[in-house]
């Protein structure tokens, strides 16, 4: 069971303000590795709403690289070729392809999957399915918001459904649920979805 948890932390309301990311790699069902890193966003401009949420203060972030830099000498590896795994996928896919588009960068080619959708067919019994009830649920601590912590709550749900549903991978996984891998190229992207037949089961 092999793949690499990303989380995402955003100064503002703009996909292209990454002030954090935390990232996980899963060899064999272990941890392997586990870091975060503090990214100075190219405007320094921090909302009050965002701040509440996970933190980070301007202060923090304004001797640190920006993204760019970060991404050529640290992140690049984690996602060319990889399969990541992300809660809700769609925002932390978004904010990558835009803080990429914002330096003007090639996207890298990786498949990934969405824990949230995982989730919703493997425990449909919860009232929801956010990163913090799943963990209550299956008695995972961890400090919501920290990006390291999401990115490791985040693995244990996806290590969790997968042995709920007695599969060996997240691909297997994602085959009996019936939801399609998103992929990102370096020419665009397409969405992690339920097909078509499994959305109508669903609902």
């Amino acid at each position: 069971m092999n793949f690499t948890v990303i989380d995402f932390e955003t100064a503002n309301s703009k996909r292209a303000s990454a002030c954090s990311i935390g990232i996980v790699k899963v060899v064999d069902g272990k941890i392997v590795e586990k870091n975060s890193w503090l990214i100075k966003p190219k405007e320094l401009d921090f909302n009050y709403m965002n701040i509440a949420i996970h933190g980070i203060r301007p202060e923090h972030v304004k001797d640190q690289p920006e993204f760019n830099k970060l991404y050529d000498e640290t992140f690049k590896k984690y996602f060319e070729d990889q399969l990541i795994i992300a809660h809700n996928a769609s925002f932390d896919m978004s904010v990558l392809r835009k803080t990429l588009d914002l330096y003007n960068m090639e996207y890298p080619s990786f498949e990934y999957v969405c824990t949230v959708k995982i989730a919703q067919k493997t425990w449909p019994e919860l009232y929801n399915h956010k990163l913090d009830t799943l963990s209550n649920f299956l008695k995972f601590e961890f400090n919501h918001h920290d990006a390291l912590d999401d990115c490791l709550a985040c693995a244990n749900v996806l290590i969790n459904a997968c042995k709920k549903e007695k599969v060996n991978s997240p691909l297997q996984l994602v085959d009996r649920l019936g939801i399609k891998q998103g992929k990102i190229y370096p020419r665009g992207y397409s969405p992690c979805s339920l097909n078509r037949k499994a959305y109508k089961s669903f609902i």
